[in-house]
């Protein structure tokens, strides 16, 4: 179901999904969403390509967000609940598989780069019915063969389970220009940062600053999906200089985020 201008409960905020859609079959086909529209949590039997060719989109599960600009896909498993959120008016290419092949052996969501064919092989099987032709099962062999080629890219931001990662998370997750150290976080919350930085690494399988440029990255798509200029976006996002969020953009993404571009 889709809900214009509404946000779904997401782990982003340390909400639970609730009242999950079972959707059988995972659809293959192409739809737009308005900014800020969402498609609420459901599962399918079948795998899942989502692709946003236009926006930014978030995919989110109980274990957490995955973020994709338009050059990354994301992988969504079968039987995996899952929600969509739009950033900037999104155009959502959708490629359903059959769970009884997993041509990437990925059995969690996962984001992938998207190359110049990939892009184009997707967009043309997501724009066309399924008619059973010699010619569409050819393109999507290709599409897969090169889906399997794409390396895998570390946009996930995981959602913690312990109370006091859960209450430092949230913090930052309100301000991620909060420059404070783990240290002082752990003041506020009443954790050393020794403890802190045992559950980042326990919990959420990462440490306490890789976390935190997760989180940066993530609203930084955000804002710039909403065409928020580049140097409002370093500030809001904690980085000390726009030039320091170029960098780190681009050594994520392979662009800078100037070059980032929301169309199709």
């Amino acid at each position: 179901m889709l809900i214009a201008g509404q946000t779904v409960a997401l782990p982003i905020n340390c909400q639970p999904m609730t009242e999950i859609r079972h959707e059988p079959v995972a659809p293959t086909r192409t739809q737009w969403l308005a900014p800020g529209a969402a498609i609420d949590a459901h599962r399918h039997d079948d795998h899942q390509i989502v692709y946003a060719g236009r926006g930014v989109l978030a995919v989110t599960t109980s274990a957490g967000s995955w973020i994709a600009p338009g050059t990354r896909a994301i992988w969504v498993p079968a039987g995996t609940a899952h929600a969509h959120q739009a950033h900037g008016e999104l155009a959502l290419h959708l490629v359903g598989l059959p769970a009884s092949d997993n041509p990437l052996g990925l059995e969690q969501p996962t984001v992938l780069e998207v190359g110049p064919l990939l892009r184009e092989l997707i967009l043309a099987h997501t724009r066309t019915p399924d008619d059973g032709s010699p010619e569409r099962g050819r393109l999507l062999a290709v599409l897969l063969d090169q889906l399997r080629a794409s390396p895998q890219q570390p946009l996930h931001l995981p959602t913690p389970t312990a109370p006091l990662l859960r209450a430092v998370c949230e913090i930052l997750r309100a301000n991620p220009a909060d420059e404070r150290t783990l240290a002082a976080l752990g003041r506020e919350v009443g954790a050393s940062d020794r403890t802190l930085s045992r559950l980042f690494k326990a919990d959420l399988g990462m440490t306490f600053p890789q976390w935190r440029t997760q989180l940066r990255l993530y609203r930084a798509l955000v804002l710039l999906a909403e065409d928020t200029p580049v140097t409002a976006v370093a500030h809001q996002c904690g980085w000390s200089s726009a030039s320091a969020f170029i960098d780190v953009f681009r050594r994520t993404f392979g662009h800078t985020p100037g070059a980032h571009s929301r169309h199709a």
